[in-house]
């Protein structure tokens, strides 16, 4: 059993940045795959981004790409989401996972949720 712990969450304003981190607990992580998924209030929580077990291939929602940067430090047993120039439709809660299934992009390939790190961004 993994046990993902976010952080890094706070309030900002548009075009700023934030970093969020997930470490790792539990059984070694190393070997997932693991993602970036977050949920505004009303809205079914979507894929943002994710990375496979070495790090070398990363995966993004149209909505981020070329403004955030999803990496992993093994040794360290966690996960970053650098993100840059912030929007305020960025606003949400973000949830790291690890990935099991086939497609980085489903929800239902995730599995090991964090509690979730709050991200707002005001205008």
């Amino acid at each position: 059993q993994v046990q993902l712990v976010e952080s890094g969450g706070g309030l900002v304003q548009a075009g700023g940045s934030l970093r969020l981190s997930c470490a790792a607990s539990g059984r070694t992580s190393s070997r997932y795959a693991v993602g970036w998924f977050r949920q505004a209030p009303g809205k079914e929580r979507e894929f943002v981004a994710a990375i496979n077990c070495s790090g070398s291939s990363t995966y993004y929602a149209d909505s981020v790409k070329g403004r955030f940067t999803i990496s992993r430090d093994n040794a360290k047993n966690t996960l970053y989401l650098q993100m840059n120039s912030l929007k305020p439709e960025d606003t949400a809660v973000y949830y790291c996972a690890r990935c099991y299934g086939a497609s980085y992009y489903a929800t239902t390939s995730y599995d090991s949720w964090g509690q979730g790190t709050q991200v707002t961004v005001s205008s």
